[in-house]
């Protein structure tokens, strides 16, 4: 079984071919990058989507070597994700499946990131850390279904550190998280760290104070001279405190 799948809950459009053995023929993709300071909005990411969807199609074709009479389904994201874009998705796989005669399976995007993840790593039964733009869950599967055991009760930490990345006016391209990266191996030589509060509510975070933080701290030292962009991206990335909080977090879902 080959199946053609595409994937457009966000400011990237992408269309892959994979077997069902998991092995990846194809994935091409393309991304709405905007300007620094700024995030991407449902209706100008979803008109980024329409222009680069059908020239996927046919790259992902033409790379994985197949035709439309090796195709045994069109996959698609139908949930979660930014209504206008998932649409863009939604409507080009009905009309290629009336054009083609493909059968069409909804994807719910969170559990996909699951399995791609047990494919990845031969798991069986694993805890899942879940951590996107707009996702950070502890997630594990009990009694037939996939069940949430903490999660935000706000914001993700994608969102987060894609929020912090426009304060300090860091380019969008190709992600605001790894420009952040890219700012932290600056402040290595100096590893000044701001000590941020984060909370903790039972199995469940929250990052929505983190950010307002940091969001204050950054205007006032950095007019004061008192830190760098790198030395407060250092302070909020993953690696000192979220990375902490997040991996205690699924520690203890182990335990259920």
């Amino acid at each position: 079984m080959i199946a053609l799948g595409f994937e457009g809950s966000a400011n990237k459009i992408g269309v892959g071919v994979v077997t069902l053995d998991g092995t990846i023929l194809s994935n091409p993709r393309h991304t709405y990058i905007t300007p620094p300071g700024q995030g991407f909005l449902p209706r100008e990411t979803a008109h980024h989507h329409l222009q680069h969807v059908l020239p996927l199609v046919k790259e992902a074709l033409e790379t994985a070597q197949i035709t439309l009479k090796d195709v045994s389904c069109l996959c698609y994201t139908k949930g979660p994700g930014m209504g206008a874009p998932l649409q863009i998705s939604a409507v080009v796989v009905r009309v290629l499946s009336k054009l083609w005669k493909i059968p069409i399976v909804g994807v719910n995007h969170c559990v996909a990131h699951i399995e791609m993840g047990r494919v990845v790593t031969g798991a069986d039964d694993p805890v899942v850390l879940y951590v996107s733009g707009g996702n950070t869950q502890v997630i594990a599967y009990s009694e037939g279904r996939y069940r949430i055991f903490g999660e935000t009760i706000d914001i993700a930490i994608g969102n987060c550190l894609d929020r912090f990345a426009r304060v300090l006016m860091l380019s969008n391209d190709p992600s605001p998280g790894y420009n952040i990266e890219q700012e932290i191996s600056l402040a290595k030589k100096g590893e000044k760290f701001i000590d941020i509060p984060y909370v903790v509510k039972g199995m469940d975070v929250s990052f929505s104070g983190i950010l307002s933080y940091i969001e204050s701290e950054a205007e006032q030292k950095l007019k004061n001279n008192e830190c760098t962009p790198a030395d407060l991206c250092y302070s909020l990335q993953i690696y000192e405190l979220v990375k902490v909080l997040l991996c205690a977090d699924a520690k203890e879902a182990t335990t259920h």
